[in-house]
Formats: C-alpha cells, structure tokens, sequence
C-alpha cells in the first residue's frame, strides 16, 4: 500500500480509502491516479490478513451428503456466486450423508475454520444437533423441520410431490409408480415426497398399490434399474412420479431401450428441476423447489447473523415455494 501511495504522490490512508470505497472526500483525479497505479504495481489487497485483523477467515462453509449429486452440485453453485458477490469464500464438503459427519462439521472445533457453516441434513435427528453448542452461525438446509436452536431453509416436498402426482392423474395416468419412494421409514425426503404422492390419490377418492412404491434408491441407476425390474415383473404402469430428476433421469433411458413411448404410453415427472432435465429426450416435467429463492434465504440469513456476531436472536425457519414446470414427458 506504501509503494502504491509513493508513486500515485498520496497518503498511504488515501489508498486505503480508495480500496475500500470510502471516497466521499476522494477527488476523481485522485481515484484515477490510485487505481492506475494499483494496476501498473500488480497489487492485491491481502484477503487472509484482512479477515484475520477483523477476526474473519472470509469463508463459510457447506456440508452436502453428496458432491457428485446434480441436485447438490447446482446448490453449491448457486451459493458460491452469492456468497462471492459479498466477498465470502464457500467452501463444499461432503458428510456422505452420515450421522457422525453431519454432527462433526458442526462442532466447536471444526467451526474454527468458518465464520459460519450451511448444513444440508440427511441423517442426524434433533436429538443429535440439539447436544451441540456451536460457536458459530449455523443455517441448515433439510427436508425436515428439526432442531429449534438453528436457522433452518426447507423445501415443500409434500406439497411439490402431491403437485407433481396431481398432474399425472389429472392428465389421464390411472396406474402411478412412486420410484424412489417409502412409506415406512423415518421421516426424510422419501417419506415426505411419499406422503404427497399418496395425499394426490386420496383427494381424488384413489388409493396408490403398495406394489407402485418401489424404494430402490434416488440417483439415475436407480431409476433405470427399478423401472426396467418393473417391465420384467409385468407391473402395469401408465405413470411415474420420480422422487428426484436423477432418478426420472435413469426411468426415462429405461422406458426408452424397452420401446415405451413417453409420454403417450408413460407420463413421466421427477422433482428437483436440475439444468439437464430441460434437455433430456423427452424434456422433463419436474417439480421447481424454489432452488433461487432458498438460495437466496440461505444467504441473507447466513449474512444476517455474520454482520450480528454472536448474539443471539430469534430464530429463522422458512419454506421456499414448489411449482410445476410442464414439459414433454407428460400429456
């Protein structure tokens, strides 16, 4: 900053002011010659030892079941260029969706290295986060309302797979497969996605097969390998709520290398609204969570509690808003 101030012929806090935008009482000519000068020396401003003098790292961190995950990987960018618009680094891990992960990337110790940490839960219980005394801002991203001691940002499964099965029945399909669903387990995003599918039925006097709830798993394999088991069993089928696009993904090469027409034979919908399902053949009908939008919540809350330090306040839960993206896999 001094070799800056020396050749621009200012004061090394006239470059500070300049860097760090307070430039009320900056002339332009000044402003100019500064950053000319900025540019012809190379120079950066040291983030570390910014964040380190403020006692900040700079960096929030993400702990994600799976990074290979579409779903996942589009939810870590989309936080990575907000959080960079504000000057913050994410940093993804992966917790494998395991219990102990999940509980340790939330610990005291692991904190130290954030300023704040977004957890995508898929295993851990409120009895397992309610232990914890984190010293650190902490935003979890779920399917289910959990603990009341953290912000939480939630997704509307039930009502985007009661959407979504809705659809399918209201455009002719009579004969639903729930792939990827489970009605029996505890609560997770397959219960809940099950629970609309079925509440879909009930509304309009139906009642789902157990046989069409086929709990094999929610990534393309799966789909591809329920649906074809399907076919060579001779279930008879007219429609699939896929619990996620991956899976309806997976169903959809399926169909095809058995010559099942999509939709005049199957109707198809999944959940999620990943960028590959608008490009897939047929293009996917799918359920939109409301990715930009809990995005969005997830940084404003996160923003919010980094600016108030410590201290404690009322506590955030919102539900983003699900809605129907209507494309080629459905009449």
């Amino acid at each position: 900053m001094q070799d800056v101030a020396d050749r621009a012929g200012v004061s090394a806090q006239t470059v500070s002011n300049v860097i760090n935008g307070r430039t009320e009482r900056v002339g332009a000519e000044t402003i100019d010659r500064v950053t000319r000068v900025i540019d012809e020396l190379g120079y950066r401003l040291n983030q570390s030892a910014r964040s380190l003098r403020k006692g900040r790292t700079g960096i929030v961190g993400l702990g994600l079941p799976v990074l290979a995950s579409e779903y996942y990987s589009e939810l870590a960018e989309r936080l990575s260029v907000r959080f960079a618009e504000r000057g913050i680094r994410l940093v993804a891990e992966n917790t494998g969706g395991a219990m102990a992960a999940e509980v340790e990337s939330l610990a005291a110790s692991h904190l130290e290295t954030y300023d704040g940490f977004i957890l995508a839960i898929a295993a851990s219980e409120s009895v397992d986060l309610n232990r914890l005394l984190p010293t650190k801002p902490i935003v979890l991203l779920g399917e289910r309302a959990l603990s009341s001691r953290f912000d939480h940002v939630l997704m509307d499964n039930v009502a985007g797979a009661r959407m979504a099965t809705g659809h399918l029945l209201d455009r002719g399909s009579e004969s639903l497969v729930a792939l990827g669903g489970d009605r029996s387990g505890p609560e997770s995003v397959q219960t809940l996605r099950t629970r609309g599918f079925d509440e879909a039925h009930r509304e309009r006097g139906l009642e789902p097969h157990p046989e069409r709830i086929v709990n094999g798993g929610l990534d393309m394999a799966d789909g591809y390998r329920e649906v074809c088991a399907l076919l060579d069993r001779g279930v008879g089928f007219d429609g699939i709520f896929a619990l996620t696009d991956s899976c309806a993904h997976g169903a959809l090469r399926a169909l095809a290398d058995r010559r099942v027409r999509v939709p005049a034979d199957v109707q198809v919908v999944g959940f999620d609204n990943v960028r590959a399902s608008a490009y897939t053949t047929p293009r996917l009908t799918t359920i939109e969570p409301g990715n930009d939008e809990m995005a969005d919540e997830i940084v404003r809350v996160m923003m919010a509690r980094l600016q108030a330090g410590a201290a404690p306040g009322e506590l955030h839960r919102s539900t983003a808003h699900a809605r129907l993206v209507a494309r080629e896999s459905t009449r």
